[in-house]
């Protein structure tokens, strides 16, 4: 059995988690709500609910009747169990986030739905290159400080590869405005969602680095008003278990009307 390459220091995850102020998970509460968005244009009610969670005290507020799974390498999630898998805000922290999604498809019923939310290659892409740059001109190398994370068509990719069928992927971006670039490390610390890479710096930061930093984030970045604004973006991804009763596209060759005439235009023959 092979193993995903360990991206993710599991042990720094979950002591920032520990340290995370239950009232500046505002993240968390953006995720619950666009989750309850997606699930009021479902037309189904849903019976046997699994939640994958980081921070479960939020998911369980809100869908109180919900399974809480943490989030660990191997989920606690019984096979053919339910009728919507959420993943929770997690995907971005995971080394293997393929089997994260296969783990939720096999937990669903057929034609069940996996609802996953998780933050997206744009979000703190202003943090990402002050810290870039300010570094390189400092000690003449860069460290990993913000995590790579998934664009929207590798994210959208994941439900292919895990096996579900009609996936969706979607996204959405917030902008959060911060006085200063310790005021956004703070919040990010607050939020449980601090640099947690394996490959993570250990050693004190030189000198100097963020002070620049600062200073580029606001020559390049600040508003009008003088904040600095910090993208968030969440990408939404929905796919269902296989199941006989779902659409299935034609064969091709199938078809029995011309495009031309389901358009209404003229067919004509392309020149040699």
């Amino acid at each position: 059995m092979t193993h995903a390459p360990q991206i993710f220091d599991r042990a720094a995850l979950l002591r920032h988690r520990r340290r995370a102020r239950p009232d500046d998970l505002f993240l968390q509460q953006l995720a619950v709500d666009e989750v309850k968005d997606r699930l009021s244009l479902v037309n189904r009610t849903f019976k046997s609910v699994a939640i994958v969670a980081g921070f479960p005290e939020i998911w369980q507020a809100n869908f109180p009747r919900a399974k809480l799974v943490t989030d660990s390498e191997t989920l606690d999630l019984t096979a053919g169990a339910h009728d919507l898998v959420i993943h929770a805000m997690c995907l971005h922290w995971a080394n293997d986030p393929v089997g994260q999604v296969i783990q939720c498809r096999r937990a669903l019923l057929p034609d069940g739905l996996f609802l996953g939310v998780l933050l997206g290659g744009r979000t703190l892409h202003e943090l990402r290159a002050v810290l870039t740059d300010a570094e390189s001109r400092a000690s003449g190398g860069i460290s990993p400080r913000v995590s790579p994370m998934a664009e929207i068509r590798e994210a959208g990719g994941l439900l292919q590869r895990a096996g579900l069928n009609l996936p969706v992927a979607d996204s959405q971006v917030s902008v959060a405005k911060y006085r200063s670039l310790t005021h956004l490390m703070h919040d990010l610390r607050d939020m449980g969602e601090s640099n947690a890479l394996t490959t993570r710096l250990r050693r004190a930061t030189a000198p100097g680095v963020f002070k620049m930093a600062q200073a580029l984030y606001r020559d390049e970045f600040a508003t009008e008003d003088g904040y600095l604004p910090a993208t968030f973006e969440l990408i939404c991804l929905t796919g269902w278990s296989p199941d006989d009763s779902q659409p299935k596209p034609l064969r091709p060759g199938s078809a029995r009307t011309r495009l031309a005439d389901a358009l209404g235009s003229k067919e004509s023959k392309l020149s040699d």
